[in-house]
């Protein structure tokens, strides 16, 4: 691992799957899958995970050559953020599957939990280790969260929300050790239910996230990201969380927020400290490439409130739905503006 500069770039994890591997307008034309969507794939299943891995060394050298500091696998082998580890877990009945709402109000298909839910072995470790062989920068990986989980599924067995939260925090706390160890650097659990779903966020959501979060701390950097959801999925983008100060009390060291496109008072960040912010200034909602000015003057916008040693420079949210060429412009800009701001600061 390369010692992280002033003012570190990363993507917050996904990076634009081909349109040879994934029928990228039928994912387009949908929520995110909560159960699994094996329909969206166009490989042959016996040539898929050949053709996933070429994908994720792609997505592994585009971020390089745009001159990003932290690498992910770019969540290649994911359908969604969250299913790809939610369905592999135990407890759930995945062939009848049950109904919750989405966060714009829509029923979706999603898991349904029929007994204790467990993790029968790791589900990303193989993920990390083919990252940790093709590159040799600080590298990330994100798991869906314990809140946002359960609220992406159907409870017929555990009947109380908290319960059913703890329960699956118990299964990502196993596996961000097991991630830890396989070489990752930074884990990130995504949380985002938690600003779409304030109110049962407030009474177990933080309790879920750090019972994920419980012992784990020490073997590598965490982060927790919260957002307004997709851009491409969910247009409408209110004026600011209304979950967040909250998270001062979790144990993760950074928080992942987005700020371009909401255009988000960041005086919230006077409530975070003590915290890193991965700071999200790439608009996901305009498939036009930000200038290296531009994203200089979002980022700079945070030094009113936070010294940039505690700033990692990263995008709104994922990458999964934008084209290829404006994901490469944006991540470009985005280390453009970290080298303009590093020189100003170094002056």
């Amino acid at each position: 691992m390369s010692a992280l500069p002033l003012l570190p770039t990363s993507l917050v994890g996904s990076f634009p799957q081909p349109e040879w591997l994934i029928d990228r307008e039928r994912l387009a034309g949908r929520f995110p899958p909560r159960v699994r969507a094996r329909e969206l794939w166009r490989p042959a299943p016996e040539f898929l995970e050949q053709a996933q891995d070429d994908a994720t060394v792609y997505a592994i050298r585009a971020q390089e050559r745009a001159g990003l500091d932290i690498i992910t696998d770019g969540e290649i082998r994911r359908e969604s953020y969250s299913n790809h580890f939610a369905t592999a877990l135990t407890g759930l009945d995945l062939d009848n599957p049950g109904t919750a709402l989405d966060r714009s109000g829509h029923p979706n298909p999603v898991p349904r939990v029929v007994g204790p839910i467990s993790r029968p072995g790791p589900v990303q470790v193989g993920d990390v280790r083919f990252l940790r062989e093709n590159t040799d920068r600080t590298i990330k990986v994100t798991v869906p969260g314990p809140f946002t989980m359960s609220q992406q599924a159907q409870d017929d067995y555990y009947g109380d929300g908290e319960k059913l939260a703890l329960a699956y925090a118990e299964a990502v706390n196993a596996e961000i050790a097991d991630l830890f160890a396989a070489g990752a650097d930074i884990v990130q659990i995504d949380e985002p239910y938690m600003q779409a779903r304030p109110e049962p966020a407030r009474k177990f959501g933080l309790k879920a996230l750090n019972r994920a979060l419980e012992g784990v701390t020490h073997l590598g950097t965490t982060a927790v990201h919260i957002c307004f959801g997709y851009a491409a999925i969910i247009h409408e983008r209110p004026s600011g969380y209304s979950f967040l100060p909250e998270l001062a009390e979790c144990a993760c060291d950074q928080i992942s927020i987005e700020t371009a496109q909401s255009n988000l008072d960041l005086a919230v960040l006077d409530t975070l400290t003590h915290k890193t912010i991965i700071l999200g200034v790439i608009d996901l909602s305009d498939h036009t490439v930000e200038s290296v000015e531009t994203v200089t003057a979002r980022v700079r916008r945070a030094f009113d409130h936070l010294p940039p040693e505690q700033i990692v420079i990263g995008t709104d949210c994922g990458m999964k739905y934008l084209p290829r060429e404006s994901a490469l412009g944006k991540m470009a800009a985005m280390a453009g503006a970290a080298a303009v701001l590093r020189t100003e600061l170094a002056a």
